[in-house]
């Protein structure tokens, strides 16, 4: 079995690039083996901040691709698509012969048995391998053309004990590899892969981003309990400096605890995200001490290591105070008339004015789910005043954070401050939502705000591009209205805020700006649900002919009905609409334009047919009820009840009566009664169910 082997080394490469990149490398060689129909035992794809590592083992020492039969063009066909079929397979006329199949005589030929030599096919689709990675960012140095993510310095490439030998751009492969420091560099000659891995072992580089990463996550676990913390590292971070180390050292750091004043979320973005340090919260508190633990790539005897991060966490933190001390005694109602001056965006005003809309808005929305209107127009007012504060400067993801820890030290009630800093939220799919009314009131303005905006001058997202982030402001909106567990109209919401704008002589150019909006809802609906492994069938039911723009109420519904249609009241629900409309389908000639389900009572003759009427007219009834009152799953209940009645139906009446009149109104009978399940949920759609 032979080992083949791969090493691009380059200068560091930044953690995201690695990740992506080894997914790529990796993807691309297993293409390239199966389609050559190579078998191997193991696979792996490695890499450290300068060393990306391709290794195959189980390889087979030999191979050969078995003679198989190709079928060409059928017998007859113009002679041009045979010789286009033989020179496509490469190869010649005397090899073709006819054989008859099912569908015809048909030209054939036979390949021969062919023999791979592998250290050939490597060297041919190596290059062409790497030439085909898409690096979400690279760069050109010197002269060369070739675009990498860094700097590429060397490639060693091995079969076995053979180097394999091609040329990419401006290196050729070798069998050397470089080790050492960056200005230090050595370069060593590899016979093989086992030496390849014992040499970087010796040196303290662990090549496998597996094995780094538990060795972080042990440390961090080991000084945490030594400390009393909090065992619970970001993994994100961890997941970075897992490829930004060759071989990680955790190191216990402190500083000053006169920092500990600055907010938490302060404290944590200087370190985790400017440093890239771990934070330490105690136990006992609960709250961040003055400690962090940073990963290394050597040890730290002398500690010159931790002493310089030390210096540079303290530098930071001492600008952080100095922004913080200067700008918590600005008056936040103050800063408001600031935003003057910064523009929202080109024609819908400066980010003043958008807090002028939003705080009406928020006040539309306070009376809908019954948040105090006055809190809700405060927060809705300062919610953006800490943008022209130096510190938000300074750290713009801590917008809304700031202003939340500003509010509480003027004397604002923590309702508005944390509707300040809630106000952005969900950042993510995964983010938490608002769940404080008033922060649900100014969440909810603000997104509507943009939407109404961008959409309002016809900047909506295309399939491939939205910088203003309208799709997550939607799924923001839609899931704190579910989550919230809200019934709330958007139509109505949109008519406001599209009002809002037009008061302040703002143009709408979008003449169809509210379907635009309702229509971009229901995508990001449908999204959502699709997230949650709702039927796509139950979905398209709910939707197909809604009217409602009422999410949360919908979402109840859907939830609901995907839930019954698989319990007994729903499979006879669908069962008693198909076997009406099986019968309306037969009959379709007659129905058009003819039957518009409108019974006519004195032309019963059996008392099924007056049960089924009034059982029908029962549930009409019901649907009478405002949707957000009615519930679903009573609702399912009730037309399950209807199969036994339809089932009596069919047993003891024969609808294709020979009687034109009474046939007419049985199949009037019949249609009113899918009209009346449609009404629900367009039963049609539960086909495949």
């Amino acid at each position: 079995m032979a080992h083949f082997l791969l090493e691009l080394y380059s200068e560091e490469i930044p953690h995201g690039l690695q990740i992506d990149t080894r997914n790529n490398i990796e993807s691309s060689f297993k293409k390239k083996l199966e389609e050559f129909h190579i078998n191997y035992k193991k696979f792996f794809v490695f890499s450290t901040p300068t060393r990306l590592c391709v290794s195959i083992d189980g390889l087979p020492s030999h191979l050969s691709i078995p003679s198989k039969e190709i079928k060409g063009p059928k017998v007859g066909s113009p002679e041009q698509a045979l010789i286009g079929f033989l020179k496509s397979n490469q190869l010649e006329q005397k090899d073709v012969f006819e054989k008859t199949i099912d569908k015809g005589s048909f030209y054939f030929v036979k390949t021969k048995q062919q023999k791979i030599d592998l250290q050939q096919l490597f060297s041919t689709t190596v290059p062409e391998i790497l030439q085909s990675l898409n690096w979400k960012k690279s760069m050109r140095w010197a002269d060369h053309n070739l675009f990498w993510g860094r700097p590429l310095k060397s490639i060693l490439c091995l079969l076995d004990k053979h180097t394999i030998n091609f040329n990419f751009h401006h290196l050729s492969s070798s069998n050397k590899i470089y080790v050492g420091a960056i200005y230090d560099e050595k370069n060593i000659t590899i016979k093989s892969a086992q030496q390849y891995f014992q040499v970087l072992k010796d040196k303290n580089v662990v090549l496998d981003q597996d094995v780094r990463e538990k060795m972080i996550l042990s440390s961090l676990t080991s000084i945490f309990k030594k400390s009393k913390c909090e065992d619970n590292p970001n993994l994100r971070l961890v997941e970075e400096v897992t490829n930004l180390v060759d071989h990680p050292t955790a190191l216990k750091g402190s500083f000053s605890a006169d920092f500990l004043v600055l907010p938490e979320e302060l404290l944590n973005l200087t370190m985790m995200q400017h440093q890239r340090y771990f934070p330490m919260k105690s136990l006992e508190t609960g709250k961040i001490t003055n400690s962090f633990i940073t990963i290394s790539n050597n040890q730290d005897e002398k500690k010159l290591i931790i002493d310089g991060n030390e210096r540079v966490l303290q530098a930071r933190l001492s600008d952080a105070k100095f922004f913080w001390d200067k700008n918590k005694r600005q008056n936040l109602v103050k800063n408001v008339s600031k935003l003057n001056g910064i523009a929202f965006y080109k024609d819908l005003g400066t980010l003043y004015d958008k807090t002028q809309r939003v705080r009406q808005l928020a006040s539309v929305v306070s009376d809908i789910i019954g948040a105090n209107k006055g809190d809700a127009e405060i927060a809705a007012s300062i919610c953006k005043a800490d943008l022209v504060t130096d510190l938000v400067g300074e750290y713009p993801e801590l917008q809304g954070v700031i202003g939340k820890y500003f509010a509480i030290s003027q004397g604002f009630s923590p309702e508005i401050a944390n509707a300040i800093s809630e106000h952005y939220l969900p950042l993510s799919p995964s983010d938490k939502v608002p769940k404080d009314k008033i922060a649900i009131c100014v969440a909810l303005a603000d997104k509507l705000d943009t939407l109404i905006g961008f959409f309002g001058i016809g900047l909506k997202p295309t399939s491939s591009k939205d910088p203003f982030a309208l799709r997550r402001a939607v799924l923001g909106m839609i899931r704190i209205v579910i989550e919230n567990k809200l019934s709330i109209s958007l139509k109505e919401l949109i008519n406001n805020a599209k009002n809002l704008y037009l008061s302040k002589n703002v143009k709408i150019t979008n003449k169809s700006l509210a379907d635009d909006l309702v229509e971009f809802f229901n995508d990001r609906f449908k999204s959502l649900l699709k997230e949650k492994n709702v039927s796509f069938n139950v979905v398209d039911s709910v939707l197909n002919n809604n009217r409602s723009d009422d999410f949360y109420t919908l979402f109840l519904k859907i939830i609901t009905i995907a839930k019954c249609i698989k319990q007994p009241e729903g499979i006879n629900s669908i069962a008693a609409y198909k076997r009406a409309k099986n019968i309306l389908e037969q009959n379709e000639d007659i129905i058009k334009g003819n039957i518009f389900g409108t019974p006519d009572i004195v032309l019963f003759n059996s008392e099924i047919e007056e049960t089924l009427f009034a059982k029908i007219n029962e549930v009409k009834e019901y649907f009478t009820t405002p949707s957000r009152l009615r519930d679903s799953k009573k609702t399912i209940q009730m037309l399950s009840e209807v199969k036994v009645i339809t089932d009596q139906f069919f047993e003891e009446v024969k609808v294709n009566d020979e009687n034109e009149e009474v046939k007419k109104n049985r199949l009037e009978l019949l249609l009113l009664m899918c009209k009346t399940f449609d009404n629900f949920t367009d039963f049609s759609k539960f086909e495949g169910i």
